[in-house]
């Protein structure tokens, strides 16, 4: 099982769209995909959470929500300020043990996609990021391609080479469909991070990803992949 982990320049850069085009890509391909979010914040009537039932629905294997949202908190807000709230901890080897769990699965992919951005706070003195490297997952990283999104890229870039695990690859996630100099900033990008451009994913008006698109995205994670 290739495993990958999915994070974002921010909370709004569009991981779970990106997501879900990766799945239905890798799906067309012919590979056996899981995804989880391990941490979420924020949950519907139906008491989960929409990023993480998006992502249980857009995998072809069938999991359990529980398997695929382990930690979830009611308030949509950064979730290690919701667990002090409710005198909780966000606990690691609950993490770890779902890791494991998802990683038993006969599956091809799996995609666990973060909470927020790199560097999110799960306590006082740990961040999701420092799960990800004890876990060594490599990164997939989403660009929401808007004004400011070359400097919150690069911070996110650098701290994730300084980390040590490997960036694999980005993907500029168009979400201002009016914003000025769009192409000059796609290639601004492209020549500021050594790490590939998987694709970039035009503003969908109607939130659907052009079938073209999710098997671009698809085919580069299989030659990386293949690569690693």
């Amino acid at each position: 099982m290739h495993s990958f982990f999915v994070t974002g320049t921010d909370t709004d850069a569009g991981k779970t769209f990106v997501s879900t085009a990766l799945l239905h890509g890798l799906a067309q391909a012919g590979k056996h995909c899981i995804a989880a979010k391990p941490i979420a914040a924020g949950v519907e009537a139906d008491g989960k959470n929409q990023d993480a039932v998006i992502l249980q629905q857009a995998a072809n294997l069938v999991l359990p929500y529980e398997l695929v949202n382990p930690i979830l908190f009611a308030e949509p807000v950064a979730p290690h300020l919701a667990a002090a709230r409710h005198q909780r901890v966000i606990d690691e080897q609950l993490l770890d043990q779902n890791l494991q769990q998802l990683q038993s699965y006969k599956a091809d992919y799996l995609l666990v996609e973060g909470a927020g951005g790199w560097l999110l706070p799960i306590s006082s003195e740990r961040y999701l990021a420092d799960w990800v490297i004890k876990q060594q997952l490599p990164v997939l990283l989403v660009v929401g391609v808007k004004l400011g999104c070359l400097n919150h890229a690069m911070l996110t870039v650098r701290e994730i080479k300084r980390s040590g695990v490997p960036l694999l690859g980005w993907v500029g996630n168009c979400v201002d469909p009016d914003m000025a100099l769009l192409q000059e900033n796609i290639d601004d990008l492209q020549q500021r991070i050594a790490a590939p451009c998987l694709g970039v994913v035009p503003y969908c008006i109607d939130g659907e990803i052009p079938e073209s698109i999710n098997l671009k995205l698809a085919s580069a994670v299989l030659q990386l992949s293949q690569a690693t």
